[in-house]
């Protein structure tokens, strides 16, 4: 019997990343008969089928979806899936030996929680530099040293993350229904190289829309392999302004009518940035273009226009 399923969802990876995930996996204390492995070829150029060997472990596969985006290929393992807890694992996390162990361990101990996650510390392909270091937390890191979990919705610090995700199946296809009536979540996260997120966070919430909580456990810890090209100035401001859209449209689609900034307040926003030097003013401006991108897009219902056709 299947207890877990591990959904890699993976476009265009990186291979050498993808083959130390799957080492990560092939490694786990946690039976191969006892979970299930499912590798989402999110329509990657090159067929993940003909590339990646999945030979050596019992109930490992790769399923193509060929709609681009992150949100379609979590959908696609959600669908596939057979065991009543799903774990969630990006294209360049490598998950402790005992991740799975831990994970399902967790689900009999916590029958109160519906998603959970741990610990993700960084394994740079180069040394960041020092002016980095305030923008890293866009890149998903997370230090988790005690147990902590909630059942309240506007507890951001205590909702986990894409990546290690553990959700319940009932969980799972509750997040399925709701896109499903609700096409404009589908925007949410990433899709081709639009840098956005918010549709793990979105997943995680189904759990409390259940009645159900989520949590942090310190047991739980993975690597996420960060490539070069992720510490540059570019991608991290491209990365800033992603983060900022995407959160207007996290408010957006939950009910919260977004209301733009004032003018007032952009103009004080420019001048303080400035203050704090030349680069902090090239950050503000690109957050302050995530701003003005999504409330263009939702007052000419682009959004819901460009959801409606997925």
């Amino acid at each position: 019997m299947l207890l877990v399923s591990v959904v890699i969802c993976a476009h265009n990876p990186r291979k050498d990343f993808l083959r130390r995930v799957l080492e990560a996996l092939r490694a786990q204390t946690l039976p191969k008969e006892q979970w299930e492995l499912l590798l989402i070829d999110n329509a990657s150029t090159e067929r993940l089928a003909e590339t990646t060997e999945l030979a050596w472990h019992p109930a490992g596969r790769v399923v193509r979806e060929e709609t681009v985006g992150l949100t379609p290929a979590r959908l696609k393992g959600i669908h596939e899936a057979k065991s009543d807890l799903l774990v969630f694992v990006d294209d360049d996390n490598a998950l402790a030996a005992d991740y799975l162990e831990h994970a399902l361990r967790l689900s009999r101990d916590w029958p109160m929680l519906g998603a959970w996650g741990g610990s993700a510390t960084p394994s740079f392909e180069t040394k960041p530099q020092s002016w980095s270091e305030p923008y890293l937390r866009y890149l998903a890191l997370r230090e988790v040293n005690e147990d902590r979990w909630s059942n309240f919705t506007d507890q951001s610090n205590l909702l986990p993350w894409g990546a290690g995700l553990c959700v319940r199946r009932s969980v799972a296809n509750a997040y399925a229904r709701k896109l499903a009536a609700e096409p404009m979540r589908l925007l949410l996260d990433r899709r081709g190289n639009r840098l956005l997120c918010g549709g793990d966070s979105d997943l995680v919430l189904s759990a409390c829309d259940l009645g159900l909580g989520t949590g942090l456990f310190k047991a739980l810890k993975l690597t996420h392999l960060i490539p070069a090209r992720r510490l540059t100035e570019d991608y991290l401001m491209k990365l800033t302004e992603g983060n900022m859209y995407s959160d207007w449209l996290f408010m957006a689609v939950n009910g919260k009518s977004p209301t733009p900034p004032s003018t007032i307040r952009v103009i004080r926003g420019h001048f303080m940035a400035l203050f704090c030097g030349w680069r902090c003013f090239r950050f503000y401006r690109a957050a302050h273009r995530g701003t003005k991108t999504f409330f263009r897009d939702f007052a000419s219902s682009r959004l819901t226009s460009t959801a409606v056709q997925w």
